[in-house]
């Protein structure tokens, strides 16, 4: 067992390395993903326990910052730990002390220069709604419950008018500016957006309903972008609006015409994407394990594009 003393006297030198984490969690067990004092949050309870492990004070950074609520299977995390630290060991006591709500998937040192924010070229989200009659309790968690038939054809027609550059104003959150700065860009790159039914992939878990999932890949996300533009699809597939409506939507930058924002729990950061020739972490292969579940793939009935950066904000 690791020496679980009090934090490293800072102001004593200790050699440190950049390393890179992959969790996944439960988004309904915190508060959203970044600190914040008095409830726990994803950041809290994992610096909380690798500080415990690694007797280092640690500052996370994380690729995305999920709201309250938000799943991830693929999140990815950086921060400065001290090179003596054996990153199968710390996995080891931090899964022991945070799942099932936070699990450490991988681990990885990297490059000094690695952020798991600000070196990611793109994120992955997933939405899942469960589309019948009834709920269904073994998805309830992770999808959003829609009883009027949608769709599904329209819903997928609306995704053409998203990819590429466009200012999402209509879908976003605007943010506020800090003191005397300019309103950030809400300007984002959509390289893929789909929509596709999996119910037969559940096996008998979907019995009774149709499960949709809607699939957005870009290279950063304003606050509540997905569940904004999930919501109006799901408006699309009940005949409220036209697929077509989508692009003068876009273009309309209101935030008042858009369709209702979709719950929190249906939502999912499922992949980060990276520059495997830069960050490979020094072993000598072109990427690193961290991204191993994160590479960009082509699928079919989707749209790619693999030129994207930036930094993400909130989905």
């Amino acid at each position: 067992m690791p020496d679980h003393g009090a934090p490293e006297n800072l102001n004593e030198p200790v050699a440190v390395r950049r390393a890179c984490f992959v969790l996944a969690y439960d988004g309904a067990a915190f508060h959203g993903f970044a600190p914040n004092p008095g409830v726990p949050t994803v950041v809290g309870v994992l610096s909380d326990a690798m500080e415990l492990v690694s007797r280092h004070e640690i500052n996370l950074i994380g690729a995305g910052r999920t709201d309250a609520g938000v799943h991830a299977w693929g999140q990815v995390v950086s921060c400065e730990l001290p090179a003596r630290v054996d990153l199968a060991n710390l996995i080891h006591h931090v899964n022991r002390m945070c799942a099932p709500h936070v699990v450490v998937r991988s681990a990885e040192w990297m490059a000094d220069d690695f952020s798991a924010r600000f070196s990611a070229t793109w994120r992955h989200y997933r939405y899942t709604i469960v589309n019948g009659p009834a709920q269904n309790p073994f998805l309830a968690a992770t999808a959003w419950h829609v009883p009027q038939p949608l769709l599904l054809a329209g819903m997928q027609l609306a995704c053409d008018a998203l990819i590429g550059e466009h200012d999402f104003t209509t879908f976003c959150r605007k943010p506020k500016p800090a003191g005397g700065q300019p309103e950030p860009s809400l300007r984002r790159r959509v390289m893929l957006a789909r929509w596709s039914d999996i119910t037969d992939s559940l096996g008998p878990y979907a019995e009774g309903s149709r499960v949709l999932r809607f699939e957005i890949r870009a290279n950063a996300f304003c606050h509540q972008m997905v569940r904004s533009i999930v919501g109006t699809h799901a408006d699309v597939g009940r005949g409220r609006f036209h697929a077509g409506d989508m692009r003068a939507l876009i273009l309309a930058r209101d935030r008042t015409i858009a369709g209702d924002v979709a719950p929190a729990h249906g939502l999912m950061l499922w992949q980060v994407g990276y520059d495997g020739e830069r960050y490979h972490g020094g072993r000598g292969r072109s990427a690193p394990s961290v991204t191993a579940d994160v590479v960009a793939e082509t699928e079919p009935g989707g749209h790619q594009h693999h030129d994207a950066d930036g930094a993400s904000q909130q989905p």
